[in-house]
């Protein structure tokens, strides 16, 4: 498949190549598209041949549910059963990174939702999305545009490494803003149940909800038999080719043990900036400041997709930790070392 790579600068003097794209959707065939998130892999959400054309284009199983998205939250009616508890978190953050997880209605079909009877809602805050989306019509069903399992795309350039000949198109929005997936939550009467943590953090959900809980798959392994309810659950997710160890412990003990293993393995580092004078040289990537949670979210992907281009056998980073922001790195950091964490004493 030749794949049409589109650079998207000026939405209004633009709008016949995103009339273009959306007509690809309404076809059948699948576009790539920036978010604030993450860049989404698109197809039409009420087509059940899109949905496993975009299972194939990823390599995904097929049971791992899709989100679709929509360009005004209300549009959600026509397509899942929602509510007040629903609509009070759409005031306060749609459009933007939150999706949620409503009882769905028969014009999704199940491959869209991973055979689930609930549906994944999400209204995206780029412009380049929402006036996608607007021009088709309809939802857009949209994982991250990567292969199964790897680092999402937070850039075209990372997109076409991925995709490149597997769909129709890609269209070119610039750098993602946030670099980590939406918030998904899922909704019971009054109480919400927080499934994958994002920029939108647990303690922003408590402003709005009165009882939020964290799934246990937030931060463990889901259990062998145990259905995936959203996407990034059940699969190892985000991972670099080479194994990544998340190290914890003593600032100074930690760096200690960094650059012995810098002498003695070929090894990648994903590091705090005020690291890098401490690690002198080696193959680091700076992932920014230890305080500074929305920079290092930003940067997280892009640099294991760097660390995949070098020849390290072994990974290391920090781990983060589970408060704010910090829960959605913690999420998709302890998924990409497939739960390995080293301290350091």
């Amino acid at each position: 498949m030749q794949t049409e790579h589109i650079k998207i600068q000026n939405i209004a003097a633009e709008e016949h190549l995103l009339r273009h794209a959306a007509d690809i959707l309404r076809r059948g065939g699948l576009v790539v598209f920036p978010t604030e998130t993450v860049y989404g892999l698109g197809g039409l959400a009420t087509n059940a041949s899109s949905a496993k054309a975009i299972y194939a284009a990823k390599g995904r199983p097929s049971d791992n549910p899709l989100i679709i998205h929509v360009a005004d939250p209300s549009d959600a009616e026509a397509y899942a059963h929602t509510s007040s508890l629903y609509y009070r978190l759409a005031k306060a953050f749609m459009p933007g990174p939150l999706t949620v997880i409503l009882p769905k209605k028969d014009t999704i079909p199940l491959s869209t939702t991973g055979g689930l009877d609930t549906v994944a809602v999400r209204c995206p805050a780029h412009p380049v999305a929402h006036r996608l989306i607007s021009l088709l019509g309809e939802p857009i069903a949209a994982p991250s545009a990567n292969l199964s399992g790897k680092p999402s795309p937070t850039n075209a350039q990372h997109v076409a490494q991925d995709m490149d000949g597997r769909v129709a198109m890609i269209l070119d929005g610039g750098e993602s803003e946030i670099g980590l997936e939406s918030t998904i939550v899922k909704l019971d009467g009054d109480t919400a149940t927080l499934l994958r943590p994002g920029a939108i953090t647990y303690e922003a959900l408590c402003m709005v909800v009165d009882h939020v809980s964290v799934a246990d798959a937030v931060t463990h392994r889901l259990a062998e038999n145990e259905r995936p309810l959203s996407p990034g659950m059940k699969y190892r997710h985000y991972a670099p080719t080479a194994p990544l160890v998340l190290l914890t412990g003593d600032r100074e003990r930690v760096l200690d043990f960094l650059r012995r293993e810098q002498s003695q393995k070929n090894c990648a580092i994903l590091c705090y900036d005020e690291d890098l004078p401490a690690l002198k040289g080696g193959t680091l990537f700076p992932i920014g400041a230890r305080e500074d949670l929305a920079a290092q979210a930003h940067n997280l992907f892009r640099a294991l997709r760097q660390a995949d281009l070098t020849d390290a056998e072994i990974l290391y980073a920090p781990l983060p930790p589970t408060e704010g922001l910090g829960l959605a790195l913690y999420n998709r950091m302890i998924r990409a070392a497939a739960h390995t964490v080293k301290h350091i004493d």
